[in-house]
């Protein structure tokens, strides 16, 4: 096995789990990242961040990875997708498994040093992650399960930091389940075309002609499920301009996909990573003010 070989074989890896392309690592970034600071109260455990953050990395790995080998015999039927490892031939379905078996491993080799109840919680996320590239087989809704595949982090990290799951964590979580499925709708309307043609399905094309007032009806939800966090956290001056800046990316958003051109929709999709950022700041902003630290 020469160095050559190696080589490739890791750059073909990456590409698979799309190390090269992290937005979904940030997109699962951020709601991890609000569940650590309010279960923390503004300073997490630094093992438990260490875990999450890493975690975050590898079961987003391990989903790129379960999605292209479920995803193999419609990809190359897609223009975006058709250059993938599986389907281009580069990668064969075996590695495809072997690698996600790994990645999975090890994320929950890494939840063993946490609490039992995030141990048992794991699970389903790793069900979770396994079950989301399938859906788009059977239901125009796998957009809600990849929200709850993608925020599943959040009860997780709550049980980690606190040892419970207060109510505030499962809000946390419908408001990350209805985000993922606005910002992921921009993402499958890019789609569309070649999904109708494959024969999948998803809430863009459920959504049909309400495609953009259904992402602004959901947009709205997950501004209002924020804010009200927000009160009963009692975050704050900060936090709610954070909120504001959301709402600007927000109908920034609409305004990309106000024709439906892919590249416009692809770049909506993408600027949710700053929209995530955003409340992120308005978070860590007041616990830090909170704390006296100016």
């Amino acid at each position: 096995m020469n160095k050559s070989y190696i080589k490739d074989r890791l750059f073909q890896y990456t590409l698979l789990t799309r190390l090269n392309k992290p937005i979904g690592i940030f997109l699962l970034l951020w709601p991890t990242l609000w569940a650590l600071w309010i279960a923390g109260e503004g300073k997490p455990d630094l093992l438990v961040f260490f875990v999450f953050v890493t975690g975050v990395v590898l079961m987003r790995s391990a989903g790129c990875v379960i999605n292209d080998y479920a995803d193999r015999k419609i990809d190359p039927l897609v223009a975006r997708t058709k250059l993938r490892p599986i389907a281009s031939g580069l990668v064969t379905p075996r590695e495809a498994l072997t690698l996600f078996v790994i990645l999975c491993l090890t994320a929950f080799a890494l939840v063993l040093l946490m609490n039992k109840l995030t141990i048992y919680l794991s699970v389903g996320g790793v069900l979770l992650a396994a079950i989301y590239p399938f859906m788009k087989r059977y239901t125009h809704l796998p957009q809600v399960v990849l929200g709850m595949a993608f925020g599943w982090a959040i009860p997780m990290a709550f049980a980690a930091q606190t040892n419970s799951i207060p109510k505030v964590a499962w809000l946390l979580f419908v408001v990350n389940v209805v985000w993922s499925v606005a910002y992921d709708t921009m993402y499958a309307m890019a789609d569309k075309a070649d999904d109708l043609k494959a024969g999948v399905k998803s809430t863009a094309i459920l959504f049909d002609d309400m495609d953009k007032v259904m992402v602004a009806i959901l947009q709205v939800i997950v501004l209002v499920g924020l804010y009200l966090i927000g009160r009963q956290l009692q975050l704050g001056l900060v936090f709610n301009l954070s909120i504001l800046v959301a709402a600007g990316f927000a109908i920034y958003q609409q305004s990309l996909i106000r024709d439906r051109l892919p590249t416009k929709c692809l770049q909506a999709f993408l600027n949710n990573n700053w929209f995530g950022l955003v409340i992120f700041v308005g978070m860590a902003l007041h616990y830090w003010l909170e704390r006296g630290n100016f």
